[in-house]
């Protein structure tokens, strides 16, 4: 009886060994043509991350695929061949907020795949020199929350240093609390990064009111406190828990569902790819009646849309403000020529940060 039930499933995992085998054929034929791309590539001094191309892959991967297949799981395969296949042209060093484990990790792991070259960062400043001055070739920094607003040090530092941005990335913050301890009862304090406490107050508040609650500087250093006591429970991302051996205590702990921090991708030099919808610029206005007036209405008389605007005081400079503005378009193109040299005119000084493939601010790829 064993043998005629086993048969089937002998026969259905032969065809997948057969697929298998045909599988890696091609990966196999696709990675040597990525090292052709890295050849030429390199020969013609071009960059290795082109994130506009890399989405325009996994959209037609995505709009061909006819299942049964999910979306989600196909994205997330090609997001690790991609990787894989930047790593064969030529590794690439990304810097981010570290250690290990924070949000700017998940966040730069999910973005570039798991074959990217990471390094952690302990400040934004060393990031933004990293990118700069000592080689690194991108950086991925937290911009904004969809909460808490914009992170000044990070708008400040775009003054500081000649880095440029090439792209763009939305990412969800959920939060859970973990510990080694099997429940709550056990749980004698709280410990995370304070933004996190903050946007889980009102739940702590509620289920966990007696306990008290310090701080650290990342929640990944949380989770390597957490792994030493085992009354200690933290608040942070789940895949903190598989990473350190803790236990989910509770999910989704966040008072509002709807929260998302944008990242930036940050590099040396402007990207240089075709295709390009969105351009990030800084500037100061002079200093006269209705000159921020000026510049916004010649956006808006030129069918240009304005996503942000964020001023930010100059340092040094009492009374003095930068702005930081996103636009719906690629200021680079010909055709928006005279109004990029309109608005030197208008501005004191500006700075086009970058323009690059605008990022979908659901998360999806």
């Amino acid at each position: 009886m064993a043998d005629k039930t086993d048969k089937p499933l002998n026969n259905m995992r032969s065809r997948i060994d057969k697929l298998d085998k045909k599988l890696v054929d091609l990966l196999n034929a696709r990675a040597q043509v990525s090292l052709e791309v890295g050849r030429h590539k390199a020969d013609n001094n071009e960059p290795i991350y082109m994130p506009f191309r890399e989405r325009e892959v996994m959209n037609k991967i995505a709009d061909g695929n006819p299942g049964p297949l999910p979306e989600k799981h196909l994205r997330a395969i090609y997001r690790e061949i991609m990787s894989s296949s930047r790593r064969l042209q030529r590794p690439e060093r990304t810097v981010y907020l570290g250690p290990e484990g924070t949000f700017s990790y998940f966040a730069a792991l999910r973005h570039m795949g798991h074959s990217q070259y990471l390094t952690p960062k302990a400040t934004f400043e060393e990031i933004f020199r990293a990118v700069a001055d000592e080689g690194a070739e991108l950086g991925v920094i937290p911009l904004e929350n969809s909460l808490e607003g914009t992170v000044g040090q990070v708008a400040d530092l775009f003054m500081k240093y000649p880095v440029f941005i090439q792209g763009e990335i939305y990412s969800r913050i959920s939060h859970c609390l973990m510990s080694l301890a099997d429940d709550m009862h056990s749980v004698k304090s709280v410990l995370s990064h304070p933004q996190p406490l903050e946007q889980c107050r009102e739940w702590l508040d509620a289920k966990l009111p007696e306990l008290p609650r310090n701080t650290t500087t990342s929640t990944a250093a949380a989770a390597e406190a957490a792994t030493q006591d085992g009354t200690i429970a933290i608040v942070g991302n789940s895949k903190l828990a598989e990473m350190h051996g803790l236990n989910i205590l509770a999910e989704r702990i966040e008072d509002h569902p709807d929260n998302w921090t944008r990242f930036l991708v940050i590099a040396p030099s402007p990207c240089r790819e075709d295709e390009r919808d969105k351009t990030s610029i800084l500037f100061t206005t002079p200093d006269s009646p209705g000159a921020l007036a000026k510049i916004l209405n010649t956006l808006a008389g030129n069918g240009i849309n304005m996503t942000k605007l964020e001023s930010r005081p100059v340092r040094g400079e009492k009374w003095k403000y930068v702005f930081f503005t996103d636009l719906e378009c690629d200021l680079s193109k010909a055709e928006h020529e005279s109004i990029l040299n309109m608005l030197r005119e208008q501005c004191h000084t500006l700075r086009v940060l970058g323009t690059y493939p605008s990022a979908r601010t659901d998360g999806g790829e």
